[in-house]
């Protein structure tokens, strides 16, 4: 795995510090670990299986690991902004079909697709809901403490309400 090639690596620079990261690796593998468990519980506990993305969709890895149902406006990471007529269409019926409670965006999103989506249910009474994507994370968030793991443990946070209505 990566982290052994990088540990490993680390080792032929700074043999003396061999004992430092492999303590430094194992710490993380048990805080990794730790939450891959936690979204495994989250999601086996959840009154639902589906999330609705009226954005770019960024998580297929995360909903295909975890067995997260979902819709989503755009496929992958595209750069399109406007959702066709038939889209928004959809995708508004699926909110009202599974009584969903949460509209999901991407971090930075101009939430318009979602406000549209909101605005062409029957209740117009969801709330729209950032998931964190990590592709705009930069210094001031990294000098604020934002790391891989509280990212991830703040979509947990996400999920878990979405999931739960």
């Amino acid at each position: 795995l990566i982290y052994n090639e990088l540990y490993n690596g680390l080792c032929k620079l700074d043999s003396d510090n061999t004992d430092t990261y492999q303590n430094n690796m194992n710490d993380y593998i048990a805080k990794l670990d730790d939450l891959d468990g936690r979204y495994k519980t989250m999601v086996s506990n959840a009154a639902l299986d589906t999330i609705l993305v009226a954005d770019r969709f960024p998580f297929r890895y995360l909903t295909s690991e975890y067995g997260i149902n979902y819709y989503a406006a755009f496929v992958g990471c595209s750069s399109e902004t406007e959702a066709s007529f038939e889209t928004v269409t959809f995708l508004s019926k699926k909110v009202d079909e599974l009584g969903l409670n949460y509209i999901v965006v991407v971090d930075g999103s101009t939430q318009d697709v979602a406000k549209t989506v909101l605005e062409s249910t029957k209740s117009k009474s969801q709330n729209i809901i950032v998931l964190d994507s990590m592709q705009a994370v930069g210094m001031n968030r990294i000098n604020n403490g934002e790391t891989y793991l509280t990212i991830m443990e703040n979509n947990l946070t996400v999920l878990e309400e979405v999931l739960n209505n």
